[in-house]
């Protein structure tokens, strides 16, 4: 899980230790009868381990850690959905690391040239598969928001050839800009807001370069998630084409660095910002700007797998429900001696991975099972959600054929709550679906607390969506059941602050997990529901995906 998701729900959301013994008794039924609190634990200390390393993709410690799902999966009655009959789905990454000497600059006609400092007021690299990408002399222009939105009656590249170009861009979109409930979402984001969509969009568009704006407030972290996230190695799909599609750079500029580059093409920042937010807008050449880059990377590969089990049905066995998590974390890091630096990851994920396989050995107890149920446990989620985009492009059931799927990432051990957080709330009828399920224990739904940062987006289940599968991401919630709303709030400030992405996030005997296990038994009965109805689930009708899906269907 990344902070971009964590920090709003996590805050949100649950915490640590601390707290008073909970009954742990549990309304089950015969179908969820095997879903418990122990199991659910015993699997997150081994994965936690520090014999797994903290679970890094292409290490020793990211195999054991597979092969110990796979195991798990084989134990749980889940047949191998692999491949030659295996549990895995292999995966090559590659590593690419930028090198002392690359550089990228601008140069303006009779006057200086400006060269940005890596981290500092910039961040660049390249896509492409290769130890030397080059730009040179590219002019550029402001396209607004990146945006081709058909469904909204938006394109950002009208009018403008772009091939060759630097495409300079804002982070987020129109509607989070004018909080206009008729623009996009209004204030919550839509996925043509992420950064990832504007750089695909960019490389559709021909651009030889595209630049992000970066701003706090749209982009919802700060400058520093931005130059940490891009400094050191970068790990990538190893893709058919190597990247060639994708633009030559990539990059992201501080926002006063942006400021003094529209200052030097004569343009008015805020003012060329206002007219980006306006229906209509048409791209703006930056005159007398020109860019060039040189980008020298080291390249080497490594494997990864995915993990992959399954419950067949009976009714409509090549139909079926998924439930993904990931299964990876972030290894060790360096420090010094006797600094513990394994970041183990027990919250982020070894929690969604142990309830997927949970999940998992109760249908495989279930008799008169209609659908099929596959449960994959992705890699490289931290490296860019790179696991789950393999599995959507080479998927082990055709997409058409998923009806829905669920995404477990990261669940707080706080115990029961009252209320579970939709992430995207409002996306596709699943969010009924799972009302339907939780309003009978006196449960409700809370939506996304913070729409604007586009957490639904920022997950493995996007990887999916994006190809039309209707997808829900749930977490459980703040509202505990004995002590209330700010207890739920001040645990999971207490997580981000204190072991969100470090070496503390170690397994805690401690854990109240009644909370993880009644999320689990939640998404199984959803998942029964889906598997037994003869109603697929789609999105919503204003819904992005929603095209996709409808056409992936008829």
């Amino acid at each position: 899980m990344s902070l971009r998701q964590l920090a709003t729900v996590a805050l949100l959301t649950t915490a640590l230790t601390a707290c008073a013994p909970a009954d742990t008794d549990m309304p089950t039924t015969p179908e969820t009868s095997s879903i418990t609190a122990a199991d659910l634990g015993r699997r997150i200390e081994r994965l936690a381990s520090d014999e797994f390393e903290g679970r890094a993709p292409g290490t020793k410690g990211g195999q054991l850690a597979s092969q110990y799902i796979a195991d798990e999966m084989k134990a749980a009655g889940l047949k191998p959905m692999g491949k030659d009959g295996t549990y895995f789905q292999p995966i090559t990454l590659t590593e690419m690391t930028v090198q002392d000497g690359s550089f990228m600059q601008i140069a303006k006609d009779g006057g200086e040239t400006t060269e940005y400092v890596m981290q500092d007021n910039a961040v660049f690299w390249t896509k492409r598969y290769t130890e030397s990408a080059t730009v040179e002399d590219s002019d550029l222009v402001f396209v607004g928001y990146g945006v081709v939105a058909p469904e909204y009656g938006w394109n950002d590249y009208a009018g403008m050839d772009v091939k060759g170009k630097t495409v300079v861009m804002l982070v987020n979109d129109p509607g989070f800009a004018t909080k206009d409930e008729a623009l996009f979402k209004g204030n919550a984001m839509t996925y043509y807001g992420r950064w990832t969509y504007k750089f695909e969009e960019a490389a559709r568009q021909g651009a030889a370069a595209a630049i992000v704006i970066h701003e706090t407030e749209p982009a919802s972290y700060g400058w520093d998630v931005v130059s940490g996230s891009w400094s050191g190695a970068q790990i990538d799909l190893v893709r058919p084409d190597k990247g060639a599609s994708r633009t030559a750079l990539e990059g992201w500029l501080t926002v006063e660095a942006s400021q003094k580059l529209f200052e030097d093409a004569g343009l008015d920042f805020a003012e060329q910002k206002a007219a980006a937010s306006t229906k209509g807008f048409k791209p703006v050449p930056m005159p007398g700007l020109k860019l060039s880059a040189q980008i020298n990377n080291t390249i080497s590969t490594v494997e990864s797998r995915n993990v992959v089990g399954g419950v067949t049905g009976e009714k409509h066995p090549d139909e079926y429900v998924l439930y993904m998590g990931h299964w990876d974390h972030l290894g060790k890091k360096d420090g010094e001696e006797g600094e513990d630096t394994i970041h183990n990851g027990a919250v982020d994920n070894a929690t969604g991975t142990s309830a997927i396989i949970e999940i998992g050995e109760a249908f495989a107890q279930q008799d008169n099972l209609d659908r099929s149920v596959i449960i994959v446990a992705v890699t490289a989620e931290e490296s860019g959600l790179l696991g789950s985009a393999y599995y959507a492009e080479d998927p082990i059931v055709p997409l058409e054929k998923t009806v829905a799927g669920i995404n477990i990432d990261g669940v707080l051990p706080v115990g029961r709550t009252k209320d579970m957080i939709v992430v995207g709330y409002g996306a596709s009828e699943l969010d009924d679906r799972l009302k339907a399920i939780i309003e009978p224990k006196g449960m409700y739904v809370t939506p996304d607390p913070n729409p604007q940062a586009g957490y639904y987006y920022r997950s493995d289940h996007i990887s999916l969506a994006k190809k039309g599968v209707p997808m829900l991401y749930a977490d459980s919630g703040v509202d505990h059941e004995i002590n209330g709303r700010e207890y739920g709030e001040k645990f999971g400030e207490e997580y981000v602050k204190e072991r969100y992405h470090r070496p503390g996030d170690e397994y805690n005997h401690t854990w109240d997990l009644t909370g993880l296990e009644q999320l689990s038994i939640n998404f199984f009965e959803l998942g029964l529901d889906i598997a037994n109805t003869e109603q697929w689930p789609n999105w919503y009708e204003k819904a992005e995906f929603r095209t996709l899906r409808d056409e992936m269907l008829k």
